[in-house]
C-alpha cells in the first residue's frame, strides 16, 4: 500500500515540497534565534534537497517525457504500432500504457483499412478490365455514330481513369503491408524521361499542351534504380502537371547532373498551390482544396519510390506562377 502511495509523482512532489519548506522555516528561525551555525547547516540541507529534487525531476519525469514525446511523434508520422518502454508505475507509467494502447488500436484500424483496400480494388479490377475492353470494341463499330460514338468514348476514357485509380491503391497497399520492391540495376535516366515523354507527348498535344525538354549537352551517368518504377513517378508526375497546371498551356522538362545528384526538374504555368496546402500535398490522401477527381495518393506513391532510391521529391510553387517537381537522384558510384 505505501510501496504505491510513494510512487506518485504528485506525492513524491509534494512530500519534497513540504520538506523543503520546512528546511527554510527551520533555516529562518535558527538565524532569528541567533544560531548562525545551526541555519547555515539547515541552509545547506535545503539547498541539497532542492539539488535532489531537481534531479529528480529530471530523471523520472522530463526525461520520460522527452521518450514520450519522440514515441508520439512517430506515432503521428506513421510508426502505428510502435510501443513505448514503460519505466515506473506512476503517472507517467499510466500516460505510457494508454499511449501504447493508441498506438496498438490504430495499427489494428489501419490494417483494416488497407486490407479493405486492397480487397476492393482486386475485385473492381475484373469489371474494369470488361469495361475497358467492350468500350475499346464498340470505338471500331461503324453502326455507332454521333452522341452514342461520344458516349463510348467517355465510357473509355472513364474506365481507364479508374482503372489508374485502383492501381494507385494496390501500390498504396503493397507499401503499407511492405510487399513493395524495387528491381535495381543500372539505369540511363535520360532515356527513360524521355520515353516518358513520347509516351505521354502526344497526349498532352491533344491536350493543347506544349511541352518544353531541355536535354543535356553532356552525358548524364548511370544511376541505381528500377526503370519501370522511374517511369511510373514521370508519367504521374507529367499528368499532374497536365491535370493542375493545364490552364497554362505548357510544361518545362529538364534534367541536368550536379556530380553527386542527378536533378530533374518539371514545372508547369497553371495556378499553383495554395502556400498552406504545400507540407501536405504528398501525405496519403490528402487532395486539399483541389476540385480534380482522383485518390490523393499519386504523389505519396511516388514519394515513397525516390526515397527508396535514396533520392528526394520536392514540391513547390514556381516564381512566376505555376507549380515545380524536382526530383534528386543520387549518382551510381563505381
Amino acid at each position: 500500500m505505501l510501496k504505491k502511495i510513494f510512487s506518485s509523482l504528485k506525492v513524491r512532489l509534494g512530500l519534497g515540497s513540504a520538506a523543503l519548506a520546512l528546511f527554510i522555516f527551520l533555516e529562518y528561525r535558527l538565524s532569528s534565534a541567533g544560531s548562525s551555525g545551526w541555519a547555515v547547516f539547515m541552509l545547506i540541507l535545503a539547498l541539497a534537497l532542492l539539488a535532489g529534487i531537481n534531479y529528480w525531476f529530471y530523471k523520472d519525469v522530463t526525461a520520460p517525457m522527452d521518450k514520450l514525446t519522440q514515441s508520439a511523434r512517430h506515432i503521428a508520422e506513421g510508426s502505428y504500432g510502435i510501443q513505448c518502454p514503460k519505466t515506473a508505475d506512476d503517472e507517467i507509467g499510466g500516460l505510457t500504457d494508454e499511449i501504447n494502447q493508441m498506438s496498438e488500436k490504430i495499427a489494428a484500424a489501419d490494417k483494416v483499412r488497407t486490407e479493405f483496400i486492397s480487397q476492393v480494388s482486386h475485385e473492381l479490377r475484373t469489371p474494369l478490365t470488361a469495361i475497358t475492353g467492350w468500350s475499346e470494341t464498340l470505338a471500331f463499330d461503324p453502326a455507332i455514330t454521333g452522341d452514342s460514338m461520344k458516349g463510348v468514348k467517355i465510357i473509355s476514357k472513364e474506365a481507364n481513369r479508374l482503372t489508374g485509380m485502383v492501381e494507385e491503391l494496390l501500390e498504396f497497399t503493397r507499401i503499407q503491408d511492405g510487399r513493395f520492391n524495387l528491381r535495381i540495376e543500372l539505369v540511363d535516366i535520360t532515356a527513360e524521361l524521355e520515353d516518358a515523354l513520347f509516351t505521354y507527348g502526344e497526349l498532352m498535344r491533344q491536350a493543347g499542351l506544349e511541352v518544353d525538354y531541355t536535354s543535356p549537352d553532356y552525358e548524364i551517368p548511370l544511376i541505381p534504380g528500377d526503370p519501370e518504377r522511374l517511369k511510373q513517378v514521370f508519367l504521374n508526375v507529367l499528368d499532374n502537371a497536365a491535370a493542375h497546371g493545364g490552364d497554362g498551356g505548357k510544361i518545362d522538362v529538364a534534367i541536368r547532373s550536379d556530380g553527386k545528384y542527378v536533378i530533374i526538374t518539371m514545372r508547369d504555368y497553371g495556378r499553383g498551390i495554395p502556400e498552406a496546402e504545400l507540407p501536405h500535398v504528398k501525405e496519403k490522401f490528402y487532395k486539399g482544396s483541389s476540385k480534380d477527381r482522383g485518390n490523393g495518393i499519386g504523389l505519396s506513391v511516388c514519394d515513397e519510390i525516390i526515397t527508396r532510391h535514396g533520392g528526394t521529391l520536392g514540391i513547390s510553387n514556381a516564381e512566376g506562377g505555376g507549380c515545380r517537381v524536382t526530383i534528386s537522384l543520387p549518382i551510381s558510384q563505381k
